[in-house]
This record gives C-alpha cells, structure tokens and sequence, in this order.
C-alpha cells in the first residue's frame, strides 16, 4: 500500500453503495472516500463535498491514487468489473453473489494472485447482531451436540420488483437464492464449515415471475447435524430467523438486526446506538439439566457493527491478518448457490 489510509473507489452509487459502503469509508480512520461512479444523477457530492464523481467504470478504473475498489454493480455484472480492477492494480471488494459459477470464481482467483492484488468478500451479515449472538451460542457449547439448525430469511413481497437483472431469467445470478441465500448460506459456512453433502430446493410462486422466489437447502455434516436454509417472499407471519436445538437445550432468535434501516433513515455508524437492537429482541435459551429441569433465559444481545468487516480488509492489508471471509468459504458458497435442483 502507498499509505496507510486507503483511498476507495465505489462502482455504483445506488443503495448498496449509499446505505452499506459509504458512510462506513467515509467515518474509517482507516478510509479515503475518494470516488465513485454515478452514470446519471450526481447525488454523492450532496452528501460527500469531497468525492469524485466519474461517469463510467473505466474513468474510475484508471484514477491511479485509488487502491481499493468496492464491485457493487448488478450481480451479473461482478465477475467482468472485479476482474478489470485486478488487472488495473487495485485490491477488490465484491459484493454477494460474488459470481455466478466456479469457472468464473477459478478465474477471479487465478488473476487476483497474477496481479498481485487481493479481493475481499462483502458477507457484512456476518456482523449482524442476530448473527453474533447465535455464534456466541453455538461456541458455548450450552446445547450440546447440536442435532438440527433451521436459519429463515422471509419476506412478504409478492409484486415483483424493480431491478431489472434480479427479475430477469436471462441472468444466472438472478432470483432469490443468489440475493439473499448468499446471506444464510455464508452464516452456516461460517460456523459449521463444508458440508459433507447438500440438496436444493426452488420454486416460482409469485404472478408473472421468471425467477425462483422460494429456495430451501439442506445441509448434511458429520456426527448427525441437519442444517435447513430457507428463503421466501410469501410468508406473511414470518417465522423465527434462527432456531438452533441440541441435546442439552434450544435457542431461539429474530431477525432482530437494526443497521440496515437505521443506515437508511441516515445515521452514520459512529452513532453511539448504531447497532443496538430494541428491547424485547432477546434470543431465548432454554437448557435442561442433568436432573431434566429446563432453565429458560434471554441473552443480551450483542450489537450489530458493519465496521468490523471494513476493520478486517484494513488489517489483512496493512498488517497481513488474516480475512475472515475466505476463498474456500465462497467457493463453496457458489457450489450452493449454482448447484442444480
């Protein structure tokens, strides 16, 4: 790196980049927000005086003071940016899905170690509260050998929606499974590893849709645990997010996590409630004990901060620490995600 500030250039300017990139460069220490691109309407300036506003991907592209580039254009389009910005010297930030299949992974992989520069995985649901508290569950080993995992993320949204390229069959990486499977599908990885086998399901039930707008894994791993994966926008009531069971007890949690609105409604996250969820969200523990009386509980729940994962591509480019999000667990993210029904 030219220095320890790292200068950022942003591909899209839309909600992923206003909502979940740029008010984390802009408050980092660690950060310049240096540019981004806005083909049309030139709104960012509104909000950062500072920044550059390119009309395309290759007047970024070639802005050599950018080191890092964050790749959050349609999904169709990850694989052809990332790898344009490779080969222009910057490191890479993707985000979900990263790709569509294995062959474009392989290649994104293979020009990443030709140029020499890195590419991180935006998985930012990994820092959601929810998330931390059932990780902190299962890491407790309060219930035992775990025997099933159930993780849900429901909407209910029958219309279809706006961009074009997650409602258009012509794209691999369109529908459901690829936008929000990527979510829970990286959150079992993250605690569970590989499976040792896997099957998927899809269906289209909403009027006039060419996508799957349901999907449902299972997953298999060893000594017996049975991990469920699904995904719908026609539940009405949803279910809870997160139902762990074991044989010493159960947990069970909302999809409590607050960043995303709280980003939308324009609190930066150096707010000093950011991240906090409500009273009333507390995960529910119940134990039993070696006498068969059950103990129930409500844990406090940790807080939600997506600063931690800007924090960690800091630290692997500067310090060389590790990323937590690794190549194999987005490899096999997108064996899941392109796997056959």
């Amino acid at each position: 790196m030219t220095s320890t500030k790292i200068n950022t250039g942003i591909l899209s300017f839309g909600m992923s980049g206003r909502v979940f990139h740029a008010p984390f460069i802009h408050i980092s220490p660690h950060f310049n927000l240096t540019a981004v691109v806005e083909r049309s309407n030139k709104t960012a300036e509104e909000l950062y005086p500072e920044i550059i506003s390119y009309d395309s991907v290759t007047q970024l592209l070639a802005d050599d003071t950018i080191e890092l580039v964050i790749v959050n254009t349609p999904n169709h389009t990850h694989f052809e940016f990332a790898i344009d910005a490779l080969k222009a010297g910057k490191h890479v930030l993707i985000e979900k899905p990263a790709v569509e299949n294995i062959a474009q992974f392989d290649e994104l992989i293979e020009v990443s170690k030709k140029s020499g520069k890195r590419i991180f995985f935006y998985q930012n649901r990994r820092y959601d509260s929810h998330f931390l508290d059932v990780k902190k569950v299962v890491e407790s080993g309060d219930l035992g050998k775990l025997v099933e995992v159930s993780f849900r993320f429901d909407r209910y949204k029958l219309e279809l929606g706006q961009k074009y390229f997650k409602e258009n069959n012509q794209y691999i990486s369109s529908g459901l499974t690829y936008d929000l499977g990527p979510h829970i599908i990286d959150q079992a990885i993250a605690l569970f590893g590989k499976p040792l086998k896997f099957s998927k399901t899809t269906s289209i039930n909403r009027p006039d849709s060419q996508v799957a707008d349901y999907f449902h894994y299972h997953l298999h791993y060893p000594d017996g645990l049975n991990v469920f994966l699904t995904g719908s926008l026609a539940v009405a009531e949803p279910l809870p997010a997160f139902v762990l069971n074991g044989t010493k007890g159960s947990f069970i949690k909302t999809m409590a996590d607050v960043q995303e609105q709280q980003l939308i409604d324009g609190m930066l996250p150096n707010n000093s409630i950011y991240g906090m969820e409500p009273e009333g969200s507390e995960g529910k523990l119940v134990t039993i004990d070696s006498s068969n009386q059950k103990h129930i509980s409500y844990l406090r729940p940790h807080k939600g901060d997506y600063n931690l994962l800007f924090n960690a591509i800091y630290e692997n480019l500067i310090n060389d620490v590790e990323y937590p999000i690794t190549i194999d667990h987005i490899r096999w993210q997108i064996e899941m995600l392109s796997a056959e029904t």
